[in-house]
C-alpha cells in the first residue's frame, strides 16, 4: 500500500511541476509590480529573471501557498546570509523534502550553482 501511495504522490508531482509557461508571466509579473522598491536591486533582477524562465512558478507563488511555500514565507524563514544562500541554493538544485510538508521539492540537477543562488537571493529579498 505504501508503494501504491509513494508512487501515486510522486506522480501527481511530476504532472504538477510541469512546464507551467501559462503561469509564469503573470506570476512574475506580479511579484515584479507588487515589490517596485526593489526593482533596481540587480540580485532581484536576475533572480526574477531566472525564475520566470525555469519551472519553480509551477509549483510556487510569491504571497501564497501553491504545491510549495510561498516565496515570502521562505523569506521569513531564512536569514539572508551568504550560508542561507548556498545551503538553500543545493536544496534548490538537489530537491528535498520535510521542512515545508510532507510533499518533496523536485530536484533540479541541471541548474548551474550560481543560478541558484541568484534564485534564492531574489527570494529571500521579498522579506518584509
Amino acid at each position: 500500500m505504501k508503494k501504491v501511495v509513494g508512487t501515486l504522490a510522486a506522480a501527481i508531482i511530476l504532472v504538477a511541476c510541469g512546464t507551467g509557461k501559462e503561469n509564469k508571466t503573470e506570476t512574475a509579473t506580479t511579484a515584479s509590480a507588487s515589490s517596485n522598491d526593489l526593482s533596481a536591486n540587480p540580485d532581484y533582477q536576475k533572480g526574477l529573471s531566472l525564475i520566470g524562465g525555469s519551472d519553480c512558478l509551477t509549483c510556487h507563488k510569491v504571497s501564497e501557498k501553491l504545491i510549495g511555500p510561498a516565496y515570502k514565507d521562505v523569506a521569513a524563514k531564512y536569514e539572508n546570509t551568504a550560508d542561507k544562500v548556498k545551503m538553500l541554493a543545493e536544496k534548490v538544485m538537489k530537491g528535498g523534502a520535510g521542512n515545508w510538508g510532507a510533499i518533496p521539492m523536485t530536484a533540479h540537477p541541471t541548474l548551474k550553482q550560481e543560478d541558484a543562488e541568484a534564485m534564492v537571493k531574489y527570494i529571500l529579498l521579498l522579506k518584509k
